[in-house]
């Protein structure tokens, strides 16, 4: 787990931000929601996978609780207690703290920030569209474009006709898929074992792990022989992508799967283009959700964007835009006590005009001032004994070192010169 220092608070907030920013201008409603969860809804929402990396524990009244792992059994929790008064479908994000006990590796953590996207009750693939193009969103803000990462989308309901082709009944389709999700993590005879495990005959086995060298959607088609609803569902889904302008970030992959049960429909996941990282972000479609804890058969399509594997990315290509970026407008400092007066009032008067300021606190040289002022300001005061005696102030741009000067009357009584974003 994770401490943040002030320099990785500039980093956090930079991916924040972009996220925060992408979710309003696609108009989700922000929610937010205690980090502890009763442990029985995450057993039976969460996948395999999941159920083996909680944190979990009696509290005094002996009742079992846990540190969320994921946000998706939350939401459900809270869109069941109020769904007479909402209206669907909804649009929600939440940047959520999620806790997993498990190997720590290069953008794995046991504790990290997840942005999650959900739309509820849309039946559409507009709204698996639509969480897309606004995760894409935020990664233009980051600087990512195409060059950078790609979308690779599947579909469960795809992959179900395929599994019926080959005569596996959907009883045994979620199972399948988990055993599935895991191929390149086990070995492919533990895998056979867990399928038969749950019922699938063993001489179709072999017919199983064919379907994955799949390499386009025309061979899957080609499989199933004949127009299904899955075909449909994402030949509508691949013209949205294209309307928002995103279709050259995406790609059919019939190895996305995903790890979590309740998936349904078309799922996806993103991966930077040299694959050198973990996922960035995934989701996809998820159904029954709501109904199996006392609400309606609502389905809903969810996204999860962890902040540890964009980070890693943003410094792995240079865009780490907090690296190197000033954190304030004004640094102020001072020569002697005399001036300290002085500094205060300028700094007051600076952040009444909704400046960021950082005021020194004692008196300071002017070499050791301006080492500091370098790497954390756009511009510079300094205040000597000449500076109050003339009633003008320099004003000096740190990045190329130009000044100018400035009456002290003028910042301190607000003048127009605000608009020269001094």
């Amino acid at each position: 787990m994770r401490d943040f220092y002030p320099e990785d608070m500039q980093r956090r907030n930079v991916v924040f931000n972009a996220w925060r920013q992408a979710a309003a201008r696609s108009g989700f409603c922000e929610y937010d929601a205690c980090v502890v969860e009763s442990l029985d809804l995450l057993r039976r929402k969460a996948g395999e996978e999941i159920l083996e990396q909680i944190y979990h524990f009696q509290d005094k009244s002996g009742r079992d609780l846990a540190l969320r792992p994921e946000m998706t059994p939350t939401l459900a929790r809270m869109i069941v207690a109020r769904q007479g008064a909402l209206q669907f479908p909804l649009k929600w994000f939440t940047i959520a703290q999620c806790f997993r006990y498990e190997r720590t590796t290069r953008g794995r953590k046991r504790e990290h920030y997840q942005w999650n996207l959900d739309i509820l009750g849309e039946p559409g693939v507009a709204a698996e569209a639509e969480v897309l193009a606004t995760a894409a969103s935020a990664m233009r803000s980051l600087g990512l474009d195409q060059r950078h990462y790609r979308i690779r989308y599947n579909s469960r309901l795809l992959l179900s006709e395929l599994l019926e082709k080959l005569g596996i009944s959907s009883a045994h389709h979620a199972s399948t898929f988990l055993a599935l999700d895991k191929r390149g993590k086990i070995e492919d005879s533990d895998i056979e074992k867990l399928l038969v495990a749950q019922g699938v005959a063993s001489s179709v086995i072999p017919s199983v792990f064919k379907l994955l060298e799949i390499n386009s959607l025309e061979q899957a088609f080609a499989v199933l022989g004949e127009r299904s609803p899955a075909q449909t569902e994402i030949e509508t889904f691949i013209a949205m992508l294209g309307a928002y302008g995103i279709a050259d970030l995406a790609t059919f992959d019939i190895g996305v799967i995903r790890g979590l049960s309740y998936y349904t429909g078309i799922v996806f996941e993103a991966f930077d283009t040299s694959s050198g990282l973990r996922a960035i972000f995934g989701g996809g479609r998820y159904g029954k959700l709501l109904a199996s804890i006392g609400g309606g058969d609502i389905s809903g399509v969810g996204l999860g964007f962890g902040d540890v594997v964009i980070a890693e990315l943003l410094a792995d290509l240079g865009l780490d835009q907090a690296a190197n970026g000033a954190t304030v407008d004004y640094t102020i400092g001072f020569m002697h006590p005399e001036q300290q007066l002085t500094g205060v009032q300028l700094a007051a008067a600076l952040r009444q005009q909704a400046k960021q300021v950082s005021l020194s606190l004692a008196p300071e040289k002017p070499k050791s001032f301006f080492a500091k002022a370098s790497s954390g300001a756009r511009y510079a005061i300094y205040l000597g004994p000449d500076d109050l005696a003339t009633g003008t102030i320099k004003i000096k741009t740190l990045a190329d070192r130009s000044q100018r000067d400035v009456a002290i009357s003028d910042i301190l009584q607000g003048a127009d010169h605000r608009s020269a974003d001094l």
